[in-house]
């Protein structure tokens, strides 16, 4: 007995720890350039962009995941499923065997998340802070939802652009918004965004959005550009403390348009329930 239980914490320390070897961290973007005039084809191209690819209504897929907080850092695998703009659900595996330690759902108003490991269940509101709890970044659903799709849809009309910058192979467009700006930068060569930086009123960036590694998908006959990495940082201080958040999601495969249904949660049985508002940090850690 006292070998299976050596044997087990040895499994176990492997599940946990198995994930911090070769991890990514996510390097700020500059951004410089010279402010030019904005052009009709400028015009067109900011348009085109911030539709963010309308034909895409879900993914289905597998990911390499990357978290790290001012506190932690864990590499996860995930089967991610989303179905855009009303829910998503991720399976989340780690460490160098590959458990699941936890399933997560995610609506527009409610999460749940199974902590497999420590047969338990959480439930909570979906808001910024739990978010942050169950995996490492308060961005809000909306655009966490939409950052791992890589189709972020930048609602600002034309008239809310204040600048256009031009650089090598890039071009970047600032934009008033309600809470301050957003520093919206394409690639006009293949028409894609390259990356997106939210500030506040004070100028001081929030969050940042990479988007890395673009393939061609074809979807319902038409060819569509996807990014297969996604990183966002955020700029804030939360539960995990003051500095940087980080996630990294690198996708392995994926489909996209194959879901349709709702993604329904199955309610775990004998668990012990727990209300996420009063959970600490990342509880399926």
């Amino acid at each position: 007995m006292k070998g299976k239980g050596v044997l087990f914490c040895v499994l176990f320390m492997l599940v946990l720890g198995g994930g911090c070897a070769d991890f990514r961290t996510v390097g700020r973007q500059e951004l410089s350039g010279e402010q030019v005039e904005l052009s009709a084809e400028q015009t067109a191209l900011y348009h085109e962009v911030a539709k963010a690819s309308p034909i895409v209504e879900s993914l289905d897929g597998y990911a390499d995941v990357w978290i790290k907080t001012p506190k932690r850092q864990n590499k996860v695998f995930c089967n991610i499923r989303i179905n855009r703009g009303h829910e998503a659900r991720l399976i989340v595996s780690a460490g160098l065997l590959g458990w699941p330690v936890a399933d997560m759902f995610l609506s527009t108003d409610s999460l749940y998340v199974h902590d497999m490991l420590n047969n338990r269940l959480f439930l909570g509101s979906n808001n910024n802070l739990n978010l942050e709890k169950i995996i490492g970044v308060n961005s809000g659903f909306p655009l966490l939802s939409e950052a791992l799709l890589g189709v972020v849809n930048i609602t600002e009309p034309l008239s809310a652009i204040r600048s256009v910058k031009q650089a090598s192979g890039t071009l970047i467009f600032n934009i008033a918004t309600r809470g301050g700006s957003k520093d919206v930068v394409i690639n006009p060569s293949n028409r894609t965004l390259s990356a997106l930086l939210i500030k506040n009123h004070q100028g001081k960036p929030t969050t940042e959005i990479h988007f890395k590694n673009y393939e061609t998908i074809v979807i319902n006959g038409h060819n569509t550009l996807l990014p297969k990495q996604i990183e966002m940082i955020l700029y804030n201080s939360g539960a995990e403390g003051i500095g940087e958040h980080q996630l990294v999601i690198s996708y392995d495969e994926r489909v996209f348009n194959t879901i349709g249904n709702s993604l329904k949660f199955s309610m775990p049985k004998k668990v012990k329930v727990v209300n996420l508002d009063d959970a600490t940090v990342l509880p399926w850690m």
